[in-house]
């Protein structure tokens, strides 16, 4: 039997059927709604690449059943700025050239503005902790603290 549900992704109200309201919400996202910002990495939430904002929260899009996004604001890369207004994450991971492969940066960014969100002044290792549970097998890990840290100098 199939479940429609409304969605609010970056501000846009979409709704999307589903035969399963447990499908996570990632495979809505990229199936239905069409984004491409988070990533299919791990699918048991331990890798970070699907991470969005549902409610203000970074989450696992992954291991998020779609029926427990309806009626919460969800939030996306795409939803954060684009290329003709960067959000100041976003530029500064292109400035301090934090992407290499560029698989992770969802995560590593949506998960950055959580913690920007709630510290606008962590320190490196409150940067480091934040990041912890997003892996990255590129080894730009320097650079993106770096980049955080640019981020929330420009938000300052």
């Amino acid at each position: 039997m199939a479940h429609t549900y409304a969605l609010r992704v970056n501000g846009r109200t979409t709704r999307v059927t589903v035969d399963d309201p447990d499908m996570p919400l990632l495979y809505a996202l990229r199936n239905q709604v069409g984004l491409r910002g988070p990533q299919f990495g791990c699918g048991l939430g331990q890798c970070g690449a699907c991470t969005v904002q549902l409610g203000g929260q970074a989450v696992r899009s992954c291991s998020v059943p779609v029926s427990a996004a309806a009626g919460k604001p969800v939030t996306t890369l795409e939803g954060i700025g684009d290329a003709g207004r960067l959000h100041p994450l976003q530029q500064a991971f292109i400035d301090e050239q934090a992407v290499q492969c560029g698989y992770c940066i969802n995560g590593m960014i949506m998960q950055a503005k959580a913690l920007l969100e709630r510290n606008r002044s962590p320190s490196d290792e409150e940067i480091r902790a934040a990041l912890a549970g997003n892996l990255c097998r590129c080894g730009t890990h320097v650079r993106i603290v770096r980049a955080v840290k640019r981020a929330a100098s420009t938000m300052a």
